[in-house]
């Protein structure tokens, strides 16, 4: 399985545990696709740069994840179904 970068910004309007909430619901969409997360970083409330869905900031995660080639596009269709996240940047990391 090839490794990709998994950065979700999440809607400010829910509070910590809602956002963790949300977390863990990635974290149980990835397993169901076949992969698996293999680090995670959790960096909180932070401002963005621009107005994004009309949030000025949001909740950031930064995921390293494994999953299948072929559920790629999958799971990128079930992160944009889910209403909490705004943004998702999905790319492949270069194994070294």
């Amino acid at each position: 399985m090839k490794k990709y970068e998994l950065f979700t910004i999440i809607k400010p309007n829910l509070d910590n545990d809602e956002a963790d909430k949300v977390v863990n619901k990635i974290e149980e969409i990835i397993k169901n696709f076949g992969g698996e997360v293999v680090e995670a970083d959790k960096m909180g409330r932070k401002k963005l740069a621009y107005e994004v869905a009309g949030f000025t900031d949001g909740f950031m995660v930064d995921q390293i994840i494994t999953v299948p080639a072929d559920k790629v596009a999958d799971l990128k269709r079930q992160l944009r179904l889910n209403d909490s996240i705004i943004r998702v940047m999905f790319t492949a990391k270069e194994c070294a």
